[in-house]
C-alpha cells in the first residue's frame, strides 16, 4: 500500500502549479519575454524587491545528504527524496509554505555547505534535514553565518521546541520548579544535544544535567569526548543510565527501545516526568511505564498514546513566522517564542472539531494532554506571529508587521485546513469504525465509495438491495464485496425486523393517522428501512444517495428521525477550500424556497456548525440588493433574517442583505456601506436565499476547478443521516462517510441535544 500511495498517479507527493493567468499570448509575454525584464532590473537595484516580484518570500528548500535518514541511517541522498518530499507537503499543508526538496550528493561537509549556500538566494529559509551528527552540527551553524536567510536544522530545534513546551507544561502540572529538577538525557545525538541546550535556556541549571550515551554516563573520567559530549560531562562519580536515574525528576529519551527498565522509573523522584522518544519504539513501553507509577507524567513520539511530541507542531508555524517578518535568522528568541505559544495554547479550551478529530469528548490541559495535538488549527495563528515577534523583538526582521489582526487575519485566509481536518477525522473513524447504511448500493459510484470505506477501515458498511444484483455489479466494477453485510429488504434474514421497524414507526406516527399495515408497507423502501436501522440502533448512520432534485430522503428523515430540539427545519453546508481561504455555504440541499424562519434556522445551524470546525463565523446573508435597496419580498426575507440573528448573536459578524460581490470584497463593501457590522473582516459563511443560489455557486466554483469541496454536511437532524447525489465522485461519497462516523462518534458521547 505504501508503495501504490508514492507512485499511483503522478509519482512523488508534490507539483509546482502556475499562480498567475498563463492562457494568452500576452500572459505568457509577461511571465517570461519580455515582461519578465522588468522586475529582474527592478530586483538588480532593490534586492528586497524579490520578496515583492517573486515566491521567495513564501519557499523553503528541504535539504539533506541523506546520512540520518528517518530512523533507516546513511541510505543516500536519493533513497533520502521521498523523505524530503514528504517533508515539503508538511510545510505546505499545515503552513502554506511552498518547498523544493533537494537532495545533495555530498557527505564532505565544506562542500555540502558550498552548495547550500550557492542556492540560497532562491529561498526565504532552509530547512535541513536527516543529516548525521556531529556534521550536522558545524553544517548548520556556517550556514546561519553565511547566510541571510533563515535556517534550521529541525532534527535539532524541531525536537527541542516541542519538548520544551511540553516540559514546561509537565513541570507546572507535577508542582516543580524547573531550575531545581535533576535531568536524564540518554542519547547524545543531534536532538539530544539541541534539546538540552534548550532546557538549560528555559531554567534547567546545567549542573543538574547527567547526558548518557551508549556507554553509559558522560563524565569527566571518560576520554576522547567530542566537544559536545564534553559540554555535558558531569562531575557526579555516576557510570550507568539505572544510577543516573535514581531521584531525578526528568527522563528524556533519544535513544533506542527498551534501555529504561520500570524500576528505573520507580527509582526516580515524586511526581516524575518521562519523555521517551524513540521511534518507532520509546526507551521503555507506554504501558509498562504507566503501570510502575501512577504518579508519572509520561510522552512518546508515536500517535497511538496520549502527548505525542510531534515535531509537526513547530516547524511549518516556526518558517511561516519566519518568512513572514522577514527573519534573516532563527534565533533563539524565536525558538523560545515558539516553547511559550506551543504551551500557552494547549491550556485553552479545545474546538470541537479537534476532540471530534481524536474521538475524544473532553480534552484539556493536564497529565494525558500537555501538548495541542497535531491537527489542532490553531496552531497556525497561535506560533507564526508568536515566532515573527520574536524576530521583530530580538532585531533580525527585515520585515517588521506592524498590524496583528491583518496579519492574523492573513494566516486564515492563507491556509484552510479541510484536507487536514479529513485526515484527522479518516484517522479517528479508523480507530473507531461505525456501521454506516449505504441505502444506495445499486449504482456504481455508491458501492465503489462503499466497499472503498470498508476497505480503508472508517466504516462497516451495510449495503442495502438485492445480494445478486450488487454482486454482478461488483464483478462488472471490479471491486471485492466479501465480508461485507448485505441486506434485502424483500427476503431479510431477521424474520421479524420489519416488523419491529414498522411497530416504532408507527408508534412516532399514530397521532398522524399512520396504521401499522401502512408503515410496513414503506419498510419495503430502502429510505424508510435504513433510517430505521439508525432510529433503532441496528446501524450508527446512514448516507442517503439521492438523484436530481429527488428531496424524498430528506422528507423521509425528518419523519423517521426527527430535528433536534430549539429547530424546526435542518439544512445542509458544504466547506469549499480555495485559495483565498475556507468558506462555509449554506443551504446547499433541502430547502428549496425557505421562508424566513426556515432561513433564520439556516442561519443558526450554519453558525453552529462553522464554530464547530474551529472557524470564527463571519456571515453574510447575499441577495440580489444591498441593505434594503429591495422591498421585493425575497430580498426582505434575508434582510429580516439579519436583524435577527444580530438580535440574538449580537457579538456575531453578521449582516445583510447584500450581493455576493460585497460580501466577498470588503474595501468595497466597507466604502460603499460604512455602517455594516463585518467592517474590516473577511466573510467566511455565506447564506444563501434559496437552494438553487447555494447549489448553483458550490457547483459553480467546483467545476471551476477554483477550490475542493467537503460535503454536502447534514446540519440538524437528530441522528447522523446524510445526503448526497449517487452519480457524486467516489472520494466525495467517501468523505462525507467519515463525516457521518464522526458524527456517530458524537452522538455516543454526548447524546443527541449537541450542537454542531
Amino acid at each position: 500500500m505504501a508503495l501504490e500511495y508514492h507512485r499511483e498517479g503522478k509519482p512523488g507527493k508534490i507539483e509546482v502549479v502556475p499562480t498567475v493567468p498563463y492562457s494568452s499570448q500576452q500572459d505568457l509575454a509577461l511571465a517570461y519575454s519580455p515582461g519578465v525584464a522588468y522586475p529582474c532590473l527592478e530586483i538588480e537595484q532593490r534586492p528586497q524587491d524579490a520578496y515583492e516580484y517573486t515566491d521567495k518570500g513564501n519557499l523553503v528548500a528541504v535539504i539533506s545528504n541523506g546520512t540520518a535518514v528517518l530512523g533507516l541511517g546513511d541510505i543516500g541522498a536519493l533513497a533520502g527524496k521521498p523523505v524530503m518530499e514528504g517533508k515539503a507537503l508538511l510545510f505546505k499543508i499545515f503552513a502554506g509554505l511552498d518547498c523544493f526538496d533537494i537532495e545533495v550528493n555530498e557527505k564532505d561537509p565544506d562542500k555540502f555547505i558550498q552548495v547550500v549556500k550557492a542556492i540560497s538566494p532562491t529561498f526565504g529559509g532552509i530547512n535541513l534535514e536527516d543529516i548525521k551528527a556531529p556534521e550536522c552540527f558545524e553544517i548548520e551553524r556556517r550556514l546561519k553565518e553565511e547566510c541571510d536567510i533563515p535556517v534550521m536544522h529541525d532534527d535539532q530545534h524541531g525536537t527541542a521546541i516541542i519538548s520544551g513546551a511540553g516540559l514546561l507544561n509537565a513541570l507546572e502540572i507535577q508542582g516543580k520548579n524547573i531550575a531545581d529538577v535533576r535531568l536524564v538525557v540518554n542519547g547524545a545525538g543531534a536532538a539530544a544535544v539541541s534539546c538540552t541546550k534548550l532546557y538549560i535556556a528555559l531554567g534547567v541549571r546545567p549542573e543538574n544535567v547527567v547526558m548518557c550515551d551508549s556507554k553509559g554516563v558522560i563524565n569527566k573520567k571518560r576520554t576522547n569526548l567530542n566537544a559536545q559530549k564534553l559540554e555535558f560531562a558531569t562531575d557526579r562519580d555516576i557510570n550507568t543510565l539505572a544510577e543516573a536515574m535514581v531521584g531525578a525528576d526528568v527522563f528524556l529519551g533519544l535513544s533506542v527501545k527498551d534501555v529504561v527498565t520500570p524500576e528505573m522509573v520507580k527509582s526516580m523522584a515524586p511526581k516524575p516526568i518521562v519523555f521517551a522518544l524513540a521511534n518507532p519504539d520509546p526507551e521503555i513501553a507506554y504501558d509498562t511505564a504507566i503501570q510502575s507509577r501512577p504518579d508519572l507524567i509520561f510522552a512518546t513520539g508515536r500517535s497511538d498514546y496520549p502527548n505525542q511530541i510531534n515535531n509537526v507542531l513547530g516547524f511549518p508555524y516556526i518558517f511561516r513566522g519566519a518568512l513572514d517578518s522577514g527573519a534573516t535568522v532563527i534565533n533563539e528568541d524565536m525558538k523560545l517564542a515558539a516553547v511559550k505559544a506551543i504551551a500557552d495554547l494547549t491550556k485553552e479550551p479545545v474546538p470541537s472539531v479537534v476532540n471530534a478529530a481524536y474521538g475524544m469528548s473532553n480534552l484539556h490541559f493536564g497529565r494525558d494532554y500537555i501538548l495541542p495535538k497535531p491537527l489542532d488549527p490553531r496552531l497556525l495563528t497561535a506560533v507564526a506571529p508568536a515566532v515573527a515577534r520574536g524576530a521583530m523583538e530580538s532585531g533580525v526582521a527585515k520585515r517588521p508587521i506592524t498590524d496583528w489582526e491583518a496579519y492574523n487575519e492573513q494566516l486564515r485566509r492563507r491556509m484552510g485546513y479541510d484536507n487536514q481536518l479529513m485526515r484527522g477525522f479518516t484517522e479517528t473513524a479508523q480507530r473507531n469504525p461505525k456501521r454506516v447504511v449505504f441505502a444506495e448500493a445499486n449504482t456504481d459510484n455508491m458501492l465503489r465509495a462503499a466497499v472503498s470505506a470498508y476497505q480503508e477501515g472508517i466504516c462497516i458498511p451495510v449495503l442495502l438491495g438485492n445480494e445478486e444484483m450488487i454482486e454482478k455489479r461488483a464483478a462488472r466494477l471490479g471491486v471485492n464485496i466479501e465480508g461485507i453485510e448485505i441486506v434485502n429488504l424483500r427476503h431479510d434474514r431477521e424474520a421479524d425486523r420489519r416488523s419491529r421497524y414498522a411497530t416504532v414507526l408507527t408508534e412516532k406516527h399514530q397521532r398522524d393517522g399512520m396504521t401499522y399495515r401502512q408503515a410496513l408497507e414503506l419498510m419495503f423502501d430502502r429510505n424508510y428501512f435504513g433510517m430505521m436501522m439508525v432510529e433503532c440502533g441496528d446501524a450508527d448512520a446512514m448516507l442517503a444517495g439521492t438523484y436530481s432534485g429527488n428531496l424524498t430522503p430528506a422528507e423521509i428523515a425528518k419523519e423517521v428521525i426527527g430535528i433536534r430540539p430549539t429547530y424546526e427545519h435542518f439544512a445542509t453546508m458544504h466547506i469549499l477550500q480555495t485559495q483565498r481561504g475556507v468558506y462555509f455555504i449554506a443551504d446547499t440541499t433541502i430547502n428549496s424556497h425557505p421562508d424566513e424562519d426556515t432561513l433564520f434556522d439556516i442561519a443558526r445551524l450554519a453558525r453552529n456548525s462553522v464554530e464547530y470546525f474551529a472557524h470564527d463565523p463571519v456571515m453574510a446573508l447575499v441577495s440580489y440588493s444591498n441593505f434594503g435597496a429591495s422591498k421585493l419580498h425575497g430580498s426582505r426575507i434575508v434582510h429580516n433574517v439579519a436583524a435577527r440573528m444580530q438580535e440574538m448573536y449580537p457579538e456575531l459578524p453578521v449582516d445583510g442583505e447584500m450581493q455576493i460581490d460585497f460580501a466577498l470584497n470588503n474595501k468595497v463593501r466597507d466604502t460603499n456601506y460604512p455602517f455594516n457590522r463585518l467592517k474590516g473582516k473577511d466573510v467566511n459563511t455565506l447564506i444563501f436565499p434559496n437552494l438553487s443560489s447555494a447549489n448553483t455557486a458550490w457547483k459553480m466554483l467546483l467545476s471551476m476547478g477554483v477550490g475542493e469541496v467537503i460535503g454536502p454536511i447534514q446540519m440538524g437532524l437528530n441522528k447522523p443521516i446524510h445526503f448526497i447525489s449517487v452519480d457524486a465522485a467516489v472520494r466525495d461519497i467517501v468523505n462525507l462517510t467519515t463525516i457521518a462516523v464522526i458524527d456517530a462518534a458524537v452522538i455516543e458521547k454526548v447524546g443527541n441535544d449537541h450542537d454542531k
